[in-house]
């Protein structure tokens, strides 16, 4: 896999969803994971670099407003897409208020949501490239600072 692909995790509880998707995605050299709830889910993110999850909303056990909760909480760097076929506006408004990067209705067709992957993870790679020059200066200032005393 290109180290320039998102990493991919899909959470569906719908699993001929899963693995249609997952294929699409694989077919255009995607690195993806998929898992049938949001508990799966945190179990993973533990575990293996994510960059973009692409996250149900309606699942049984922790749905994904709860799971997109967990993740802004432990996960701070990877961004979530919620994709749902059962939206309402308190769920999306909910989604957006947490940090998902957008919200969008099942059936979404396959290039919109490339699109989208794509811009979270552009949005992603320069936040932390932000952080990683933000780093850069502070140890700058730590050893200019320690050179003159």
């Amino acid at each position: 896999m290109s180290d320039t692909k998102a990493r991919l995790l899909l959470v569906d509880d719908e699993e001929s969803f899963r693995t249609t998707l997952g294929k699409r995605l694989t077919e255009r050299q995607y690195d993806v994971k998929s898992v049938g709830s949001g508990m799966e889910a945190l179990d993973l993110l533990a575990t293996t670099p994510i960059d973009v999850v692409i996250l149900d909303i309606r699942m049984p056990g922790l749905s994904g407003i709860e799971t997109l909760a967990e993740i802004r909480a432990k996960h701070l760097g990877v961004e979530v897409v919620l994709l749902t076929g059962h939206g309402d506006v308190p769920s999306a408004v909910e989604g957006m208020r947490l940090g998902a990067f957008d919200y969008l209705m099942k059936p979404y067709e396959i290039e919109g949501l490339l699109a989208k992957i794509e811009e979270a993870h552009a949005v992603k790679k320069e936040r932390e490239e932000r952080l990683r020059k933000a780093e850069e200066r502070a140890q700058l200032d730590r050893l200019e600072k320690s050179m003159r005393f």
